[in-house]
């Protein structure tokens, strides 16, 4: 694999959030015309984050086909720590568009990290991670 097209690769994958497989050096050509296409592009919020955490997606379809079945799936981390996981269902997009996906965290790993903090016994640095999956007819 060049490394142009591993920079790409992971330049797309930071910008859209859209996860893609690396191809071998022998696959690299046919990647670049099977690969699926990044017709999303997404932005991450953090709403109020203590013992539950509102995680907040602004999805935006760049491209011109309307997307069917757009789902989001966010996990959350706290000082490294894997501490729960939602999902939120948010339907069509249509060309062009933007729809706002949210959903929230709630567990006791939460809570007791939280409780933690308030003691003065660790930080507490929130990260998620998300991954929108979506169909599109051609």
């Amino acid at each position: 694999m060049t490394r142009s097209l591993a920079g790409m690769l992971l330049a797309a994958t930071v910008a859209t959030g859209v996860l893609v497989g690396t191809p071998t050096a022998a696959s690299a050509s046919e990647a670049s015309t099977t690969s699926r296409p990044h017709l999303l592009d997404y932005k991450i919020y953090f709403g109020k984050c203590e013992d539950t955490c509102r995680i907040k997606v602004r999805i935006k379809n760049v491209s011109r086909k309307r997307l069917y079945d757009v789902s989001l799936n966010a996990r959350l981390w706290v000082n490294g720590k894997k501490v729960g996981a939602c999902y939120d269902y948010v339907g069509s997009i249509r060309p062009k568009g933007v729809r706002w996906a949210g959903c929230t965290v709630r567990s006791a790993k939460l809570a007791q990290l939280w409780t933690r903090y308030l003691d003065g016994e660790i930080d507490f640095n929130t990260r998620t991670k998300t991954n929108v999956h979506y169909e599109w007819y051609s």
